[in-house]
């Protein structure tokens, strides 16, 4: 008896018209109007960025909680954390709580936004007794090297005189002690993982200030006090706590919250999509299939270096599974793709302004899933 054919679906979200999980549901719904006789398994995808959390949440049946946290500026903040289905992992991104969308740009200033609510989220977190944290740290606002976070978790960071720094990257110059004695010491019992794609050191050209200050609203000269900022942070923690930070890779991620993930958190620094396929056991899933779908809104030149689609196509391939990708867009430059991925659909009616392209995206690749799986329902008349 030939067994049941089985497809891994394993989208990312397609940004601001649907989630990863959404996604799922609408290719398995034009599987099974096309009548096709397929088992779908639906594993949420993401890269380590916005909507990563909530990919893991959905992929392994976890939670999702909301917590009123400081913002950027010291607003207050709705920010999200996930429990993941094994109620021992803990997911965030930082973006939730001192992401770059939640201060104007005629306010944005990283002398003085923090992070001080991205440890807030990981206090939460600790609060449900986890053993492991995930978190995403693009789109940050912020450029204190991870002390607000630190501060949020009971560190104190001293000038000369013994009294503790204001908030932000500003002050970072005038760091002299570092206290770690009210450190909350519930971090010394879980692992840390962070999803990290960039590669920038902490300081000098390739580093957090001159690459990424700029889109925070950072002028060239505070640019310059921003990285002298961060080399003193660097030296100080050195010098007190013996970890050399400065050049690691990624280092200077989210503003240089991953140096200070790093040095206070003992966190290791992973490829997004790799992380994600860890925790969601997308490899299993796919070594007993028969045929995986992704897809994200946008495929282009891109999709190559870190992209959801191309990372789960990599991993098919390592098993010899076909791979067919949906996107929004399909834009130039993806003649290489096609080493990896089978075949590529664009999922939009005709055209029509971006507006309705993005509400009408789950009807539109239900649609496309539907016709895809009706090719396949002809082949499979003569047998797979």
């Amino acid at each position: 008896m030939k067994k049941e054919f089985t497809v891994v679906l394993a989208p990312d979200s397609f940004k601001e018209s649907m989630t990863a999980k959404e996604a799922c549901v609408a290719m398995e719904l034009g599987i099974h109007k096309s009548g096709f006789p397929a088992r779908c398994i639906q594993v949420p995808m993401a890269d380590g960025g916005e909507g990563t959390m909530r990919s893991l949440a959905d992929a392994t049946g976890g939670r999702i909680f909301t917590k009123t946290v400081s913002g950027p500026l010291g607003e207050e903040v709705e920010a999200e954390y996930a429990i993941l289905g094994d109620g021992e992992t803990a997911a965030i991104e930082m973006a939730s709580a001192s992401g770059i969308h939640l201060v104007p740009r005629e306010k944005r200033n990283p002398l003085i936004t923090t992070t001080f609510g991205t440890g807030q989220l990981i206090g939460a977190c600790l609060d449900h007794g986890i053993k492991k944290l995930l978190i995403g740290i693009g789109g940050s606002a912020t450029n204190d090297g991870g002390a607000g976070m630190v501060q949020a978790l009971g560190g104190r960071f001293l000038d000369e005189n013994g009294i503790e720094l204001p908030k932000g990257g500003g002050s970072l110059g005038r760091l002299h002690g570092i206290d770690l004695s009210g450190l909350d010491q519930r971090l010394k019992s879980i692992e840390v993982e962070v999803a990290c794609d960039v590669s920038n050191p902490l300081c000098g050209p390739e580093g957090a200030s001159h690459v990424f200050g700029p889109q925070k609203g950072a002028s060239p000269k505070m640019v310059e006090k921003l990285d002298e900022n961060l080399k003193n942070f660097a030296e100080a923690i050195k010098n007190q706590l013996g970890h050399d930070i400065i050049n690691i890779p990624g280092a200077g991620a989210a503003g240089g919250l991953g140096a200070g993930l790093i040095a206070f958190l003992n966190a290791s620094l992973k490829p997004g999509i790799s992380l994600v396929i860890e925790y969601t056991g997308l490899e299993e899933k796919i070594k007993n299939a028969d045929m995986v779908w992704t897809g994200e809104g946008s495929i282009d030149f891109q999709t190559r270096y870190g992209k959801t689609p191309y990372g789960v196509a990599e991993l098919a391939k390592n098993w010899n599974k076909p791979v067919i990708a949906f996107a929004g867009k399909i834009g130039d430059g993806i003649e290489p793709l096609y080493e990896k991925i089978d075949a590529i659909f664009g999922i939009t009616e005709g055209v029509v302004p971006l507006e309705n392209a993005l509400t009408n995206g789950p009807r539109n690749l239900e649609r496309t899933a539907e016709n895809v799986a009706r090719l396949l329902k002809i082949k499979s008349r003569k047998g797979f």
